[in-house]
């Protein structure tokens, strides 16, 4: 692919990733409201809220959380934009981790009881899921030869075959990092699992509606890597990728729907023996090939 290609890919996310994460969001209103037997909201409802929070007045415990929640939305649309530009996997795992610690830090820095036991919870949910995303990029390694997203895409052939163990491991850490039961341990998307909203107790305004447009850019970045399984440097490849992480999705929110929330000791656990079976398993057989 030319280097041109990658420049536009990395804008488009840039400029139209908001909205494509807005009308996924918007489909998973409908969808969840849909197997509820309910009518759901219009599509385009989470851009219409974000235009509420916006004009809501601003109150915040201090002016500290206000910074980390925009570091949190800048740095996860730099470690989606360096995705999408092609560059270094690792560094996309690292700026994602750097930007969910903004996140954590502004939960802990409000004094909320509440916020801060949601921080505690993104922590231990963080800790099961890191372990695998690391394992995936090793794979990558190990069949590429190299971190490089745009090598990775340019290696002629779909890496989901040799790499269908990690595959599989990161569609199931995909719940977590979507935060969807049974892992929204801290920051449910349902007001009937919490009399408030974990680690987002405290914010109100801009900052809420900053920390929706950065998971509607998390949601588009993260469905991207389910893409990349199937890259192989051609247009089918592309559209193949893209449909199975429409599908992904889609499973993602029968998930959140059909399970109930389980215990952060549980959902540590899972994470861990997920990723070791298959990630490691994974990692075993690519070094057999």
């Amino acid at each position: 692919m030319s280097e041109w290609i990658w420049i536009a890919m990395c804008i488009l996310f840039v400029v139209v990733g908001p909205l494509v994460g807005c009308v996924l969001a918007g489909i998973d209103r409908k969808i969840s409201a849909r197997m509820q037997n309910r009518v759901g909201p219009p599509l385009l409802q989470p851009l219409y809220d974000v235009k509420k929070f916006m004009a809501k007045e601003q109150i915040t415990p201090n002016k500290v959380q206000d910074f980390y929640v925009m570091v949190f939305l800048l740095f996860t649309i730099v470690t989606g934009a360096i995705f999408f530009a092609g560059m270094d996997l690792l560094l996309v795992i690292f700026s994602l981790t750097l930007a969910e610690t903004f996140l954590v830090l502004a939960a802990y820095s409000s004094g909320s009881v509440y916020s801060q036991i949601g921080a505690q919870r993104e922590l231990y949910v963080a800790m099961a899921f890191e372990p695998i995303i690391l394992i995936m990029a090793i794979c990558y390694y190990m069949h590429t030869g190299s971190f490089s997203v745009s090598d990775i895409v340019e290696n002629g052939s779909m890496s989901v075959v040799p790499l269908l163990g990690v595959f599989i491991a990161f569609i199931f850490g995909l719940t977590m990092k979507l935060r969807k039961s049974p892992f929204d341990l801290s920051l449910s998307h349902h007001a009937h699992q919490d009399i408030v909203r974990g680690m987002a107790t405290e914010f109100s305004g801009r900052t809420y509606a900053s920390l929706e447009v950065a998971h509607w850019y998390e949601s588009v970045m993260l469905l991207g890597m389910v893409a990349l399984f199937f890259a192989d440097g051609t247009w089918v490849g592309a559209v193949v990728g893209i449909v199975v992480a429409l599908l992904a999705w889609v499973l993602e929110i029968w998930i959140d729907n059909g399970f109930a929330r389980m215990t952060w000791q549980t959902a540590l656990k899972s994470g861990w023996i997920v990723g070791l079976v298959l990630g490691v398993g994974n990692v075993a057989v690519l070094l057999l090939i």
